[in-house]
């Protein structure tokens, strides 16, 4: 058989001593609580779909499919369960930060129940098989924060929409018999002996050759579904208005998850922090490349992003840091909580992420330089 190739769309762009094109960031957005809860009541009407999922995508102006977020690469979407209603099972490839923001309810994670309540963050790893419940008397509402916007752009967003109900399997005999059962693991999580050597030095620099054995068969690092209840944050959070007027940093937790390591998220792609502003506290002004979404459930305050000054109150969801513009966040007469969303740890893991905390001084790209000091140590009364 005879096969022919047709290169008629292929075409080279020359760039011989061209300039490199400014970014074109996003514009910075609030999406307005009365707008979400409109949506809200919208989906409720809705006769219960097959799948149980009444949920609505949170789309900025710029974005075009493939791919469609409130961010480049960052999908956001309404999610609303009524009284007595559960979801079918799915699972995919884009792993998930599931904020309960009205409500409350169930999450079943390949087996796993998580119960949750408002303001409770839930993490959904990838490939794992889930479903939402609501066994309340309330609506439960949720916001989901994904990588599915960027595996779209990629074209490689998976999804299994009738997922086998016991997840993945692994039948050790048939695996055996095909000769591809997972070496046995050590006493301490290592795996055991390879039957090749699996990393060999390439001369005096550090470089190195990886055998096929390897690279088809990691270290194995478990990711598992992760639960941070609002009252069990709260309590750790409040403890950080002691800090003060005269504290140069952001007040906030990472919820964090161990799996991720140094690249210091929530999810492998994301990470969701818990901030608080007390009464009058004006942030310095900094940026990153990684894009940042707040939502305002307590208070009300305004952000300046790239000279514009954007008023927030409680029930807001906004687009706050574009990825490289200038902002900073200021609290009115009331602390403000909210929760933030970026994709940090997705830079981090591709050593991409400039950060700069001080206008003043030079960015760095944190991981592979010297990240930030605060000046907590010198405050006299703090919290620990």
């Amino acid at each position: 058989m005879t096969t022919t190739r047709d290169d008629s769309t292929v075409g080279f762009v020359d760039r011989t001593g061209g300039a490199v094109a400014p970014l074109d960031l996003w514009p910075s957005i609030i999406v307005p609580k009365a707008a979400i809860d409109a949506e809200i009541d919208r989906l409720a009407a809705l006769d219960a779909p097959a799948d149980g999922r009444r949920r609505s995508l949170i789309v900025h102006p710029r974005s075009e499919p493939p791919g469609l977020g409130l961010a480049p690469g960052i999908t956001v979407s309404l999610d609303v369960l009524l009284p007595g209603e559960e979801t079918a099972p799915i699972r995919h490839n884009s792993s998930v930060v599931s904020f309960c923001i009205r409500g409350g309810g169930e999450t079943v994670i390949d087996g796993a129940t998580f119960v949750f309540g408002t303001y409770d963050v839930v993490c959904l790893p990838s490939m794992a098989t889930y479903v939402h419940r609501n066994p309340t008397d309330a609506v439960q509402v949720r916001l989901a924060y994904s990588n599915a916007a960027l595996l779209e752009k990629l074209n490689v967003h998976l999804v299994d929409e009738q997922p086998d109900p016991e997840g993945w399997v692994f039948d050790e005999e048939a695996l055996a018999a095909a000769g591809d059962r997972p070496r046995d693991a050590g006493e301490e999580g290592e795996r055991g002996p390879s039957p090749v050597p699996e990393l060999m030095p390439m001369g005096e620099s550090g470089a190195m050759l990886m055998s096929y054995e390897r690279l088809i068969n990691p270290p194995l690092i478990e990711s598992n579904p992760l639960h941070w209840p609002w009252a069990a944050v709260k309590a750790e959070l409040d403890k950080l208005m002691a800090l003060g007027e005269d504290y140069r940093g952001r007040r906030l937790f990472l919820l964090y998850n161990p799996v991720t390591g140094r690249t210091n998220g929530t999810t492998l792609s994301f990470f969701a922090t818990m901030t608080i502003r007390p009464p009058g506290i004006v942030d310095r002004p900094h940026r990153h490349v990684a894009a940042a979404i707040n939502y305002f459930f307590s208070g009300s305050g305004y952000s300046r992003v790239g000279g514009k000054r954007y008023e927030w109150e409680a029930g807001d969801l906004m687009l706050s840091a574009p990825g490289w513009e200038v902002h900073h966040h200021a609290s009115n007469d009331e602390p403000v909580y909210e929760l933030t969303v970026q994709d940090s740890p997705a830079h981090l893991a591709t050593d991409s992420l400039l950060w700069q905390e001080d206008l003043k001084r030079p960015p760095r790209l944190l991981g592979s330089h010297v990240g930030f000091d605060t000046n907590r140590s010198t405050i006299k009364r703090g919290p620990r």
